[in-house]
């Protein structure tokens, strides 16, 4: 292989870690995959454990593509921009030692998804599946919108939909005003009788992902259902709020939608495209190229290539050199 510009693109969040090895010349060539998210501990996110996923997947994926040398990488980490500090102590040093990588794009997941949808164009994008978080750039700095977590924020979010139609479940079982009769015979047949699901819901550690189990069953019940597509509409008007915060307010901006939510199709779209143009008419709305991962082996192939352009963060997307021990 003559190209030896090579790169690694790390996306890790939630649900685990995936990871690409290429060349500038040929792209991504081989990917590996773990299920075990990164560990966060009193520095934030655990860059000794994120390392001890890496190594062996970068090892092999070296080994099987033959890539000479790995010049630069992108790591894309969700909590990045509130969890970050240990990984942009440790993470530049440890990479150079492992791999001799001396170049690392270090960004929050919200800008490798930023990315992936739209690549390096000025506009918004909207994340949003368990969580939510909007992002914007005019290409001279970043812009953030919510991304605060399911206690605080992520309005619209599945967690934020589960949350609302349990809620309207709970006012149905009381006899309050705002209950829905659909949505408490769906949280029986997923949580049995409701008058339990505080115990089961309240000691969860993935709380904001079961909370977010229930939202499809609010779309499910949006259609004839006055109280489930009000609270989906909310969360289209939450979107828009976010998206239009962080959109440029000049020339031709792009909005793209990205994430596992908006797998909810027509109950959430709709008002969603209706709530975008009422707040955002002079940006165009497109269809998301790609996903996080892609964003992160959009970057690395710049940052490889000498061709790295996106404005710098101390939070959200910051270039850092390996250490020499």
């Amino acid at each position: 292989m003559t190209d030896v510009s090579g790169f690694l693109a790390v996306d890790s969040g939630g649900s685990g870690m995936r990871v690409v090895v290429g060349t500038v010349g040929q792209g991504a060539l081989a990917r590996r995959e773990s299920g075990e998210p990164v560990r966060t501990g009193g520095r934030g996110i655990d860059a000794g454990h994120l390392m001890e996923q890496l190594v062996p997947m970068v090892r092999a994926l070296v080994a099987e593509t033959g890539v000479a040398r790995l010049g630069a990488a992108v790591v894309g980490a969700a909590g990045l921009a509130s969890l970050g500090d240990g990984l942009r102590a440790e993470l530049p040093a440890a990479l150079e030692r492992e791999f001799g990588i001396g170049r690392l794009a270090l960004a929050a997941d919200a800008v490798t998804a930023y990315v992936g949808a739209l690549g390096p164009r000025a506009g918004a994008v909207v994340a949003a599946g368990t969580g939510l978080i909007a992002i914007g750039t005019d290409l001279t700095r970043w812009r953030r919108a919510d991304g605060w977590g399911h206690l605080l924020g992520d309005c619209g979010s599945g967690a934020w939909i589960g949350r609302a139609g349990l809620e309207a479940a709970l006012r149905a079982h009381d006899g309050r005003p705002g209950g829905s009769a659909r949505l408490l015979a769906r949280a029986e047949e997923s949580f049995g009788p409701v008058r339990g699901l505080p115990g089961k819901l309240y000691p969860r550690p993935d709380r904001p992902a079961v909370l977010a189990s229930f939202a499809p069953h609010v779309a499910a019940c949006a259609d004839g259902d006055p109280v489930a597509a009000e609270i989906v509409r909310a969360a289209a008007r939450h979107m828009a709020e976010a998206a239009a915060a962080v959109c440029p307010t000049s020339g031709e901006p792009q909005v793209a939608l990205t994430g596992g939510l908006f797998k909810m199709g027509t109950p959430l779209l709709v008002p969603l495209e209706e709530e975008l143009s009422k707040r955002l008419p002079h940006a165009r709305r497109v269809s998301a190229a790609g996903d996080p991962l892609q964003g992160a082996v959009r970057i690395a192939t710049d940052l490889a290539a000498n061709a790295f352009t996106l404005p710098g963060d101390e939070a959200m997307l910051c270039v850092v050199t390996g250490k020499r021990d």
